[in-house]
């Protein structure tokens, strides 16, 4: 009645060892209700007589219910056979007894037979084979019988109803239930407490809760049953504090509550949140003794851990019977989804020495413990032990088993196992779109996304928020948009994730208005809101914008996290607010018991040292209490990259090869260091070590999005198509630039040749090339969006805030750090970055 858990799958009984056993009783059964024995009994009335008045009926009835108590189908069909060689003259009661056996015992095709051989049947025989095609789940037979039944004139008693209602639950078609409560209200049954149940129940899946009260207030004679039932259908449909209303109802009228009562209510409990009052049921659950019950075990699991006593949670499931297979799998689910992974690995090898056998959902949360640790050794052997299980093939473990593999770098065993998959679901498509944005594939990941789209799969939240992160990522804004329009035609859009995401994309794309706009519209902003926001701000050198939204979350209560300081202090770095900065790194500990991370140490070490404060920089490196990391260290080097502090560049490079030796971008730093202060040989020095080592340097690339295409630009491209408009778009430019006052800045190049050379390797730059496109390609007037793999360089800003000037158009750049809003001869950043 109360659906706890999800219904078990029936499991096949062992019917071929049965039918091995009784076969040849089977054949002399099976002629007793042949049409040659009625011919026999025919020309023989009286040896038939003498046999029955010897037959007692009453005895073997008991005799069979006693083998379906100790559930003994054998010894049933042995006694079968008995009855059939002593005239098979069962009476209509014990006839019934015998075909419950075969319900009972899965044997449903001798039931059959039975049933179709009684020469009197009741409502009692329809109803008892109805119930045996709904364990078998063959509905549309079990439907045809009660038609059967209603046509023959047999009775429509409580019991009928009571199996078909259920019966229609089980089949996942509640709402017929209206048609049966007509006739159950017109054969005056509705008062009855036990179709009452029924139909509270059918009505509670419906979500008709107005209904099912109705029919609980209708009942004269409520039982334990009913008011449990009630209880179950306002916690089930999210009414929680009715459900704990009928509860205290239910103990004011004398009943006490039964293992399904205590589930129901802390169900109710925790959609509360009202854990006090749990632990005061949990109370009531030791003094009625129904701690060791599995339903009620359950419930107690799913408080404790809800409120993240995980402790009293283990300490319950202890003193559990560990006997099924429930209890283990809830107790390895809750462990993987609270980022407890070698708790949910260790249980699950506890269960394995327990011999409680796993089901495809102790394996999935298994596994995602695996793939949360990034432990591959341990997920192939999970996969070994599924292939022996026989659960290779199982959709939730399938999915679980591509996600291991793709947070693992296996993305082409997940390709594998996906194109194997026979019943894949929208689990198994997502699974694979996050697993190549995990791995930095998003054009394979927008890839998966349209051919799910082609395969009419329906998109989630989870699918929305990875393809718009796929399209942040490659900053497509054309396509971003366009899975914008998606989300609203198909109401994700109003969606908490949806939204993050879409703040995230309009940030990393650049329009950190229309960011701001679909921040304005949540409703119920989360922390990912606010943070997403800050970070968005930060990234566009808005800082005073970020500190704005961080001064409005604490407004508004929200609690800052890690994250939410990790986007502060950037914010304060990029903008060179050290003072603020300071402060909030202090205020981070000092006001919310938030522990420094290396993200926080890198950004304090870029704001002091962009700052000109490089040994106190240092200092903080000193102070950080564990080994600091590669980033710390490259955020020191490339500050004394900008303030020619070759010693200490020297220092902080050395500290980073030593852990990355392999580390082209440090090498670069450091020879582009050397050049400014014309140290040459230092500078082919390293160039000689970096092809010593086969190491080249990351060559500068600019792209722009047009119409649905990506156009790359390196420095110095001549294989562009339009390369020749695009030289004299350049050449123009160049004079335009230079008419308005622009002086080149040679130190830019860092090569030793001659000035006149160095001017015409500046305008051979990426981001110069891809602006000259933009500017023949892209409506006029319209934003142009230029997206570059390195920093820009100084003579390179310096140009685009005045070419800005004399196109008239705005222009974006987002280099490796940040972007630069270029707007009338004036960049965002304050010239600052």
């Amino acid at each position: 009645m109360i659906r706890l858990f999800i219904s078990k799958a029936l499991q096949p009984s062992n019917i071929s060892a049965i039918h091995y056993k009784i076969t040849p009783l089977l054949c002399s059964s099976l002629c007793g209700f042949s049409p040659q024995a009625a011919i026999q009994s025919q020309q023989n009335p009286s040896s038939i007589n003498e046999r029955r008045s010897l037959f007692d009926s009453y005895a073997y009835g008991a005799l069979l219910l006693r083998c379906i108590q100790k559930d003994d189908p054998i010894s049933a069909m042995g006694l079968h056979s008995q009855i059939v060689k002593r005239g098979n003259c069962l009476d209509l009661f014990a006839t019934n007894i015998l075909l419950n056996m075969y319900v009972k015992a899965d044997l449903l095709s001798e039931a059959e037979i039975l049933f179709d051989e009684m020469p009197e049947r009741n409502t009692i025989s329809f109803v008892t084979l109805i119930q045996g095609y709904v364990q078998c789940l063959q509905f549309v037979e079990a439907l045809g019988l009660f038609a059967m039944l209603h046509r023959e004139g047999h009775e429509l008693n409580p019991f009928v109803f009571t199996s078909i209602l259920k019966m229609l639950v089980s089949m996942e078609c509640p709402e017929l239930g209206w048609n049966i409560h007509a006739c159950i209200y017109k054969l005056g049954h509705e008062s009855n407490a036990f179709v009452g149940t029924a139909l509270i129940d059918a009505y509670s899946v419906c979500g008709c809760v107005d209904y099912a009260k109705e029919v609980f207030d209708g009942i004269r004679f409520k039982d334990l049953v009913t008011w449990t039932g009630m209880l179950a259908c306002y916690a089930e449909n999210g009414l929680f504090e009715e459900a704990l209303e009928v509860f205290n109802q239910m103990r004011l009228v004398g009943f006490k509550p039964n293992n399904f009562t205590f589930a129901g209510v802390f169900k109710a409990c925790i959609g509360l949140e009202a854990f006090d009052v749990a632990k005061g049921i949990h109370g009531c659950v030791l003094k009625t003794r129904y701690e060791h019950d599995i339903y009620v075990g359950v419930g107690l699991l799913e408080f404790y851990t809800k409120c993240g006593n995980f402790g009293s949670a283990q300490q319950v499931f202890e003193e559990m019977p560990k006997k099924d297979v429930i209890p283990w799998s809830f107790m390895i689910s809750r462990f993987a989804q609270s980022d407890q992974s070698e708790e949910a690995v260790y249980l699950f090898c506890r269960m394995r020495q327990a011999f409680v056998v796993p089901n495809q959902f102790t394996f999935a949360s298994a596994i995602q413990a695996c793939s949360t640790m990034g432990d591959l050794d341990l997920g192939k052997q999970m996969h070994g032990l599924l292939l022996k299980v026989g659960l290779g093939l199982d959709v939730f473990v399938s999915n679980a088993l591509m996600d291991v593999y793709a947070k693992c770098g296996r993305i082409e065993d997940s390709v594998e196992l996906f194109e194997r998959s026979i019943n894949r679901n929208d689990v198994s498509w997502n699974t694979m779109i996050v697993g190549y944005v995990h791995c930095g594939d998003a054009e394979k990941a927008l890839g998966f996304f349209l051919e799910m789209l082609e395969n009419r799969v329906l998109a989630t939240e989870v699918t929305y928020s990875s393809v718009l992160r796929a399209s942040a990522s490659l900053v497509a804004l054309e396509l971003g948009a366009q899975i914008h329009s998606l989300t609203v035609k198909t109401n994700y859009a109003k969606n908490n994730v949806v939204y993050n995401a879409l703040i995230d994309m309009y940030a990393k794309c650049g329009r950190i208005g229309d960011a701001r706009l679909v921040f304005d519209l949540v409703n119920e902003r989360d922390v990912v809101s606010w943070n997403a926001m800050i970070s968005g701000y930060s990234m566009h050198g808005l800082a005073k914008e970020a500190l704005e939204i961080f001064q409005m979350m604490q407004d508004q209560g929200y609690v800052p996290n890690s994250l939410t300081f990790v986007g502060v202090l950037s914010a304060c770095s990029n903008s060179g607010l050290l003072s603020q900065g300071q402060a909030y790194f202090t205020s981070m500990f000092k006001d919310y018991g938030i522990e420094p991370c290396i993200e926080h140490y890198s950004c304090m070490v870029w704001l002091l040292g962009r700052s000109g404060h490089l040994y106190k920089a240092v200092k903080l490196i000193e102070e950080i209490p564990y080994e600091p990391s590669v980033m710390v260290w490259r955020a020191l080097l490339g500050a004394c990259v900008i303030h020619n502090n070759v010693e200490l560049g020297r220092l902080s490079a050395r500290r980073i090869l030593e852990m990355e030796p392999q580390d082209d971008a440090t090498h670069v730093l450091l020879s582009n260091m050397y050049a400014t202060a014309s140290r040459w040989d230092d500078v082919t020095a390293i160039r000689q070590s970096m092809k010593k080592k086969g190491m080249k340097k990351e060559p500068g690339l600019s792209w722009i999005e047009n119409q649905g295409r990506v156009h790359y630009f390196s420095v110095g491209d001549t294989f562009h198509p339009d390369m020749k408009v695009m030289n004299g778009i350049l050449e123009w430019l160049n004079m335009r630039t230079r008419k308005a006052g622009f002086v080149p800045n040679y130190s830019a190049v860092l090569l030793d040749v001659e000035n006149e050379e160095k001017e015409r390797l500046l305008w051979v730059h990426s981001e110069r090339l891809a602006l000259a496109f933009a500017l023949f390609r892209t409506p006029s007037g319209s934003q142009i969006r230029i997206i570059k793999n390195l920093r820009i360089c100084v003579d390179c800003h310096a140009a685009m805030k005045v070419i800005s000037k004399i196109v008239q158009r705005d222009i974006i750049i987002r280099d490796m750090n940040r972007f630069h809003h270029f707007h009338d001869g004036i960049c965002s950043c304050g010239d600052y970055w």
